[in-house]
């Protein structure tokens, strides 16, 4: 420890933050970083535990607690507060690939089961991670690493999210060539289209694309395998094929008037709204359009977060959120005790929003849509919501099973509808082109990572089902050493 009394000695203090309605006028990031200083006491905070439950990636009452990566927290927060960056940056990389993604939009599982958190507030582990890897690139610390020997083989990877950027980066670290195929016409997976430029600005993905291109990496866009180049060309072609092509299989609601015009799927709205933004900061106008219209965003997730903070930036009249379970509580159930993930509500920075600029939560809890009722010409103008209750739960899940409340029905105006409630698993097509066997989740089935297809393997949401960002890098990490031992009987990634 570089300062036994840091905990006591310095409170938590987060990046700041943009006034919420200053924010929702760009699309920028809004968390400006704290000075050296200030970033070196933070790290002070971390007191080295001897059981450091914040790198644990444990899975207690039902939900994981602590980092998926096992990321060396003690380690580069001490060295952040010694002043070492080299080191701390070195050992940061050592777990995590791309700290520059976790850092922005990871919902910080380490956090949650820090044991400064048990009796006052955490480190702020997720700002210190940010602060070291964006200061390491600022001081030209991060250059490209050129393999020095190449093994001769050949690795295809098929979809360029965080799993699978982060397998291409370990496997290119090995000596083997990879080459990653994208459907879409830029690189990222989800980091550039799905999530939305205010939390992640995208020239911080272009930024490490660039980087992996130079360390030796080929990247191939606008190709769909399965559809546009076939599972036998790359069987042919590569030792080794590497499916991380997300589950992109969305959820849909079933209810009377699902056809109307202005209903959308969330990915749909997302998608659209990033690639005009980045093809013409919108001066294409392809784009779907919140502007000036009563929207409802049906799905309390994180994707649903994300419609509401563009929704508001691009001019919406009014925005409510279906819930489908009731608020969770303030503070931690008796139940639910550290360091267990706190199921505790908790405010998105779009929900902060529309609370500064209508002056209400557009959550409405325990409520679901159940008819969008359309105009003469077909569009949705407004929906039907009914409130819902949960008076048991389901066995297996633990979940509550909510069911209507008889007479608790109500009409929202609404001309954007956008449907945030999920995803089944990857679409069925990639699948059937390898012949590879799925779960009873859709999943691509696999066992170590390997598919029922031999040299075919799969990582990311499309084996694990929908998750997160440091989920997929944990993932990917994790098939590139199942791909490396079968390549070369033996691995040491």
């Amino acid at each position: 420890m570089g300062k036994i009394t840091g905990f006591l000695d310095y409170a938590r203090q987060n990046n700041p933050a943009q006034p919420p309605q200053d924010r929702i006028e760009h699309w920028k990031e809004f968390h400006p970083r704290l000075s050296e200083a200030d970033r070196r006491q933070q790290g002070a905070r971390c007191m080295e535990c001897g059981v450091p439950f914040c790198q644990s990636g444990i899975q207690l009452g039902g939900a994981y607690t602590g980092c998926p990566l096992h990321n060396l927290v003690p380690e580069w927060n001490d060295l952040l507060y010694t002043g070492n960056l080299p080191q701390a940056l070195e050992r940061l990389h050592k777990t995590n690939n791309f700290p520059e993604f976790t850092g922005r939009v990871c919902p910080a599982l380490c956090e949650a089961a820090c044991v400064c958190g048990l009796h006052g507030a955490p480190v702020t582990v997720k700002d210190n991670e940010l602060g070291i890897v964006e200061e390491g690139f600022a001081r030209g610390l991060i250059q490209p690493r050129i393999p020095a020997h190449r093994s001769g083989k050949r690795v295809a990877i098929v979809g360029s999210g965080p799993a699978g950027l982060a397998a291409a980066d370990q496997l290119n670290q090995r000596g083997h060539q990879v080459t990653v195929f994208e459907r879409d016409d830029r690189i990222g997976g989800l980091l550039t289209y799905g999530i939305p430029t205010m939390k992640l600005e995208k020239k911080y993905v272009q930024r490490r694309v660039e980087l992996l291109e130079q360390e030796g990496i080929t990247f191939v866009t606008g190709v769909d395998v399965g559809r546009d180049k076939s599972a036998q060309e790359l069987l042919a072609d590569y030792d080794a094929v590497l499916l991380c092509t997300g589950a992109r299989q969305a959820r849909d609601i079933q209810v009377p008037g699902r056809e109307a015009k202005g209903v959308h799927l969330a990915m749909e709205y997302l998608t659209s709204v990033g690639r005009s933004y980045l093809n013409s900061k919108f001066k294409d106008g392809d784009f779907i359009s919140a502007a000036d219209k009563d929207v409802i965003v049906v799905g309390g997730g994180d994707t649903g977060n994300d419609c509401i903070g563009v929704a508001l930036r691009q001019g919406c009249r009014s925005i409510h959120q279906m819930v489908k379970y009731p608020r969770q509580p303030d503070h931690r159930p008796a139940g639910n005790r550290w360091p267990e993930w706190p199921k505790v509500d908790r405010l998105d920075y779009s929900h902060e929003e529309a609370i500064a600029h209508f002056g209400e939560d557009p959550r409405i809890f325990a409520s679901t849509v159940k008819e969008i009722l359309m105009d003469e010409e077909g569009k949705v103008r407004g929906v039907k919501i009914v409130r819902l209750e949960g008076k048991k739960r389901d066995p297996k899940t633990g979940k509550l099973i909510m069911t209507e409340v008889a007479g608790s029905e109500e009409e929202l105006p609404c001309q954007l509808l956008l449907v945030a409630i999920g995803f089944q698993g990857p679409e069925s097509y990639v699948s059937q082109a390898f012949g590879v066997e799925v779960d009873g989740r859709t999943n691509l089935k696999t066992e170590d990572y390997a598919t029922s297809v031999p040299g075919v393997f799969a990582a990311g949401d499309a084996r694990r089902g929908q998750s997160l960002v440091v989920w997929a890098i944990e993932e990917g990490r994790s098939a590139a050493r199942a791909v490396d031992r079968y390549l070369m009987g033996y691995t040491y990634l």
